[in-house]
């Protein structure tokens, strides 16, 4: 439920009042009233949320219209006192004019803007430098790339031009900020080798699209609920938002720095990744929920630029996974070290003369020219006592090879193998 107080000249005020009534308004109060003289009538109405773009279509055309728009949820209380629990249960969504005023209020300073993106980007490297994973969270809280991001959908949805360029604006300024002040301290402190952090930020999974697709939803979800109707903070969803892109922008500028290009071009393909995604996936939840082109008191959409903006956002992000997929194993290392080590399991659960302890597989930050090396540590227990561990250990090595050339890895594998013994049961029963 949304309070708006309409001003209208003297006499205008019955036609606000009847088309409140139509639109289902409560508590409604006319007010005769002066403005530096002037005689005017002030209206205050309640109503439900998804009225009011409706109730302000049916009053545009007054003369001499002014508008203010309470952005908080009110409660209405009319007699009987019983039917109270009845009487403050609308949760619809808020109006489209109300989400898109308010993403544009969202857009505040240049300074504490870039200010924070700074923030962001010393925070976010010293995660990284340091291995330090609650430091990434604290970088992801403080980056303000949420709102730009929200702006950006929105504009996506209703086809405006101007704010999608002033959100990529501050996209661009923000993120090359946090890339920037990444890289500087990196060469500050003469940083010469990949973190063990920022191979894990650069090991992607075949799957990362989904986080962009999930934040993007997840955030326009939070502006166009009602106030009350949502267990999820904004600042939740912000945090979701800056999970996507804070990491690989810091990641990006310290590869730079140290000259891991490959991890550079990993996290500037994830942050190409995730801003397209979230833009999609955010415009499409505006859509749904009814922004569009045209609306009231807001006319600077146009048709062709939410349909060409959307259709080059999901060529782009089509684009972008048939890449992921089609380079492998660079930009599917994380999927595809899990997919060895399954392999390399069912190996060992076939040979019939060792069990599987423990494996380690990863790729590696190992600058070998020509080859992507996929490292595997396995621990093995023999389960067959013919064969010495050499043997084991041989056999392992060629059947795992053989497999994993078979399903074409594009990688080199180093595996290593050790055979481990348990005890015998003179040994297990054994009390010291």
């Amino acid at each position: 439920m949304r309070q708006l107080l309409i001003q209208v000249p003297r006499g205008s005020g019955s036609i606000v009042l009847q088309a409140a009534r139509r639109r289902e308004g409560t508590d409604l109060l006319l007010v005769e009233a002066s403005d530096g003289g002037q005689a005017t009538d002030l209206v205050v109405v309640h109503i439900a949320n998804s009225r009011v773009d409706q109730l302000l279509a049916d009053v545009q055309e007054v003369d001499g219209l002014r508008i203010s728009l309470i952005p908080r949820g009110v409660m209405t209380l009319q007699p009987p006192a019983e039917r109270a629990a009845r009487q403050v249960v609308d949760v619809t969504p808020r109006s489209a004019l109300e989400i898109v005023l308010g993403g544009l209020q969202s857009v505040g300073s240049w300074t504490g803007f870039l200010g924070y993106a700074a923030a962001a980007g010393v925070v976010v490297w010293i995660g990284l430098f340091t291995n330090t994973v609650y430091l990434l969270t604290a970088a992801m809280l403080i980056a303000p790339y949420a709102g730009p991001a929200m702006n950006a959908a929105i504009a996506t949805a209703r086809g405006d031009a101007a704010l999608l360029g002033r959100s990529l604006l501050r996209y661009g300024a923000s993120l090359s900020l946090t890339i920037a002040v990444a890289a500087a301290l990196s060469r500050l402190f003469r940083q010469q080798i990949a973190t063990d952090q920022m191979v894990a930020v650069s090991q992607l999974s075949s799957a990362a699209v989904l986080l962009p697709l999930a934040a993007g939803a997840a955030g326009a979800l939070t502006l166009v609920q009602s106030d009350r109707n949502s267990l999820v903070s904004g600042a939740a969803v912000g945090l979701l938002v800056a999970a996507s892109l804070a990491p690989p922008a810091g990641l990006i500028g310290m590869a730079g720095a140290v000259g891991e290009w490959d991890m550079a071009i990993s996290g500037a393909f994830l942050l190409a990744l995730q801003l397209i995604g979230i833009n999609l996936s955010g415009a499409a939840v505006f859509r749904w929920y009814g922004l569009s082109p045209t609306g009231v008191r807001y006319r600077r959409g146009r048709p062709w630029v939410a349909r060409a903006t959307a259709a080059v956002s999901l060529a782009a992000l089509a684009a972008l996974v048939v890449w992921q997929l089609w380079d492998r194993p660079q930009l599917q290392r994380s999927s595809r070290a899990e997919r060895a080590a399954e392999t390399i399991k069912q190996v060992v659960d076939d040979s019939g003369f060792a069990a599987l302890a423990e494996a380690d597989v990863r790729f590696t930050r190992a600058d070998i020219r020509g080859q992507h090396t996929l490292l595997g540590v396995l621990y093995v227990q023999r389960t067959a006592g013919d064969l010495s561990d050499g043997d084991i250990r041989e056999r392992l090595l060629a059947s795992i090879h053989r497999r994993l050339r078979q399903e074409d890895f594009a990688a080199t594998p180093l595996i290593d193998v050790t055979v481990l013994h348990a005890p015998d049961r003179g040994e297990r029963s054994a009390r010291p």
